[in-house]
């Protein structure tokens, strides 16, 4: 996703290097465009990364221009109608400070602002709110009123069933949309922000709104809840630290790129895992449906070497607090979205590609959303599932046994003849 030019790339003289193309991204680098062809430079003079979507935001007066509301269009219905029908979900953003994350997140308040922010929500409904931020690998609260000169640090578990969380974290029951952006401001307000060389008020720690929404629902009549999740996740810069510009950001920047270099590592691992997967599916179908197809053993999967080809990488989730508490969004139960926001200057051409590499790893990535209803009701329904399976084979073995005693045995014709 493109976006102007800041003062700070205006002042260096920043040129336009990235173009949308439909649902594809190119990138130019001026430096390999400006020498003549042949010169010895085997790097590729445009970059192009294809994703689901791609926005083009430099020009608010170009044809192409995407807003907010195109973007929500696009992606916040679909993350409503998830959330809707019991899918945990989290959109989270990538990319260079200045670049838009914030922005693309969370928007403006008079994005907000409408009729129907003051009505309440319906009876059956019930939503909770939390905001915490990750800062230097420690959590801390962004809704929680305390002593500044107290170290609030929380920390994460991991239950059995309903994976990481982190304890202590409160949790804010609204009831009309107006509460949900006020309690979003006030979490806003308390982010850690600095100057960088980059933005004069650059967040220096990852951001997590979640919004816990529950149904009440009849089914099968008998009462039952869907409970799902939505995770706005806002990434610090990826940008590395200038050294230069501010000794006390080098602690930060260093766990900021801890923290992203994981996400990094884990994002590559799952779309290595769920890539042989995939191909280890295809040469499986491929081998029983062919036959005899010249595939060798080792492959198709008749070889007990195979088991170590199959062996998933081992995902260090844990390696960052980050990455713990998204596991369940990375490679787990939820439907994910991931905006890589970017810069269209040439003098942010290597985070730029960094940035869109990244966003192309992340498409590989293949979750196991399911619905998240609940337990009794489930157990219920697939206990009246099976009683009706097991009446329907029984009634079937019924008919078949009067069948054959109609036909099969001399009994009956008797009992006519004698009739």
């Amino acid at each position: 996703m493109g976006l102007g030019l800041v003062s700070r790339e205006t002042k260096e003289g920043g040129r336009i290097i990235v173009e949308v193309d439909g649902k594809v991204a190119k990138i130019r680098n001026l430096k390999v465009d400006n020498r003549p062809d042949g010169f010895g430079d085997s790097r590729e003079k445009v970059v192009a990364f294809g994703f689901d979507y791609c926005y083009w935001s430099v020009n608010p007066e170009d044809p192409q221009y995407a807003s907010q509301d195109v973007v929500f269009q696009d992606l916040g219905t679909e993350v409503l109608s998830g959330a809707a029908k019991g899918y945990n979900i989290c959109l989270f953003a990538y990319g260079q400070t200045g670049s838009g994350k914030t922005y693309t997140m969370l928007g403006t308040p008079g994005l907000f602002i409408r009729e129907k922010d003051y009505a309440p929500l319906p009876s059956s409904c019930r939503i909770k709110i939390s905001f915490l931020e990750i800062y230097n690998e420690r959590v801390r609260d962004l809704l929680k009123q305390s002593d500044q000169k107290k170290s609030y640090t929380l920390r994460v578990r991991e239950h059995p069933e309903m994976g990481p969380y982190v304890q202590g974290l409160s949790q804010h029951v609204v009831t009309n949309y107006k509460q949900v952006i006020q309690l979003l401001e006030e979490g806003i307000a308390n982010r850690i922000t600095a100057a960088t060389h980059v933005h004069e008020a650059s967040s220096r720690s990852h951001a997590i709104f979640t919004i816990y929404y529950t149904q009440a629902i009849l089914e099968n009549n008998l009462p039952s809840e869907i409970a799902s999740k939505i995770n706005l996740v806002d990434l610090a810069g990826s940008e590395r630290a200038d050294p230069s510009y501010c000794k006390d950001r080098i602690t930060e920047g260093a766990n900021i790129n801890k923290s992203l270099v994981t996400l990094g590592i884990v994002i590559s691992t799952l779309a290595q895992n769920s890539q042989a997967f995939s191909s280890c599916q295809s040469l499986n179908s491929a081998a029983s449906d062919g036959g005899d197809s010249g595939i060798p053993s080792s492959l198709s999967g008749t070889s007990s070497g195979v088991g170590s080809s199959r062996r998933q990488s081992y995902i260090p989730y844990r390696d960052s607090v980050l990455t713990w508490l998204l596991k369940d969004s990375l490679g787990g139960n939820s439907k994910t979205i991931m905006v890589a926001t970017v810069s269209p200057a040439h003098t942010c051409y290597s985070e730029t590609m960094s940035t869109l590499r990244y966003a192309s790893n992340a498409k590989h990535i293949i979750n196991k959303p399911r619905v998240n209803e609940d337990a009794n009701i489930k157990l219920i329904r697939e206990l009246r599932e099976e009683i009706g399976r097991l009446k329907a084979m029984l009634l079937s073995f019924e008919l078949v046994f009067w069948h054959s005693e109609l036909f099969c045995s001399p009994k009956p014709a008797f009992l006519l003849h004698k009739i």
